[in-house]
């Protein structure tokens, strides 16, 4: 029996155009020790841990007649050198022209011929560091099946191995196109509706395949369409282009502990009021109205522990208090929201939105990405994941891993989506815009860093 996608994991491949690339990327810098931690390192590195995600040998094959959905089959020409690419940045290797980089490269969409991830070496970079930028696609990383290719490079200890191994790997024979039909028939026998859906799906555009989700978990739809208040209109919503822009914002750790244990709730709070103090002050400098009851809606997904005590996923559609000029003020306005969201109705539609858009991924930007696929122009302005990540180093062929910035896609008609992980003591903010709405991104992401030095502020006052 094939091994065929879900009907989820389909659905990214169909919302997917060159407007809208789906795929979820980072951007680690590591510190590059005196040897080693060349091109061939990374790539021998990689090669020996693809055991560790066996889709990453394998690509996406259409079922003729698009009878049913498509298959995963073992891709009979992988090449790994072209997985795992070198790039360097001439001189003097700024931080701006690797974001340059990351932009053109988080542009362009992946390969759908070959199994759908890419790997980049970025040598050139001030500072003797080096850059390992990673996609990959949605539809491989399902938490269970396949992780992201980052996750799969680090180790806990600088003398790590890169074990396990294995080297006699040979491909399945790719089955044929009479036994993909054959299957599409059988699977159409025993579940008669979903041969329509899987038809209906090739042909539609990503709005009617949203809503083809949506029925197949019944009634999520309709949920939105009746608990969730349209978002604010503003600049952070309009058509999608093809090229992106990405800037960076830091933190530390410590100074977020710090404003959390003066004023209360949770370090996720601290980074909302943070990303809505900069949004606001971004609104006023390009001449935006913002009064003291402005919001901007965020989609902002959540990890929480369920009843049967297993993670579980939801997520908050929050309104966050960008007029509010008080910095006090408004982180204790997000932490009210935060709290009193989970209670009320709003939740229920906002966990109808996760049903919709994807369960359990292996990290929230994953998540996010998912939640944010076909709703953002009427439902959300912004998009913020905040990932909590390791708080000891970690290490890649020897390196030192100083640095991790999430690159979170766009969807339909959304200019910016913000990723934020803490790892090692530090806070990092990875900014993804459309390249013609948001020319002025660094600008916000400068604003972060004001904004948090105000929060800051707070503390001693």
């Amino acid at each position: 029996m094939s091994d065929r996608l879900s009907a989820l994991d389909a659905s990214f491949l169909y919302l997917e155009d060159y407007t809208t690339p789906m795929h979820v990327g980072g951007v680690a810098v590591f510190r590059r020790p005196r040897v080693g931690f060349d091109y061939d390192a990374v790539l021998a590195l990689i090669e020996r841990r693809l055991s560790l995600v066996p889709r990453y040998r394998q690509r996406v094959m259409q079922v003729p007649g698009r009878l049913a959905r498509p298959v995963w089959v073992d891709d009979q020409d992988f090449d790994i050198t072209y997985h795992v690419r070198r790039s360097a940045l001439p001189r003097p290797g700024t931080d701006e022209q690797l974001h340059e980089l990351v932009a053109r490269l988080m542009s362009r969409k992946l390969d759908h011929t070959r199994p759908l991830w890419e790997t980049y070496l970025v040598e050139g970079l001030s500072r003797n560091r080096v850059a390992v930028i990673t996609k990959t696609h949605q539809a491989m990383v399902d938490g269970i099946g396949a992780l992201d290719i980052g996750q799969v490079l680090l180790d806990f200890e600088s003398g790590g191995d890169g074990a396990p191994t294995d080297d006699l790997w040979m491909p399945r024979p790719e089955p044929s196109s009479v036994a993909l039909v054959t299957e599409a028939v059988t699977d159409a026998v025993q579940r008669p509706g979903e041969v329509v859906e899987n038809v209906r799906a090739a042909v539609a555009d990503a709005t009617a395949t949203v809503r083809k989700v949506g029925r197949a978990v019944g009634g999520v739809a309709s949920a939105v369409r009746t608990a969730v208040v349209p978002a604010p209109s503003g600049p952070l919503n309009g058509p999608t282009s093809t090229q992106r822009r990405f800037a960076v914002a830091r933190a530390k750790l410590d100074d977020l502990r710090a404003v959390r244990q003066a004023h209360g709730g949770t370090i996720n709070d601290v980074v909302l009021a943070v990303v809505a103090g900069a949004l606001g002050n971004w609104l006023l400098s390009r001449g935006e109205m913002a009064g003291p009851s402005s919001t901007l809606r965020a989609m902002v997904p959540m990890s929480i522990r369920g009843s049967s005590g297993a993670p579980e996923v939801s997520a908050y559609l929050l309104d966050l208090p960008v007029g509010e000029t008080n910095p006090a003020v408004r982180l204790h306005q997000v932490g009210h929201a935060m709290r009193a969201h989970s209670e009320s109705g709003q939740s229920v539609a906002a966990d109808a939105l996760v049903k919709v858009s994807g369960f359990a991924p292996p990290t929230l930007h994953a998540l996010g990405a998912r939640v944010a696929s076909g709703f953002s122009d009427r439902l959300f302005n912004v998009l913020v994941t905040n990932v909590p990540g390791p708080q000891v180093p970690l290490y890649a062929a020897g390196a030192r891993m100083v640095e991790m910035f999430p690159v979170v896609p766009l969807a339909k008609n959304q200019s910016l989506a913000i990723g934020v992980t803490s790892y090692d003591g530090g806070v990092f903010f990875g900014l993804n815009a459309d390249r013609d709405a948001m020319p002025d991104v660094d600008v916000l992401a400068a604003m972060i860093g004001e904004a948090l030095d105000e929060m800051i502020g707070t503390v001693d006052a």
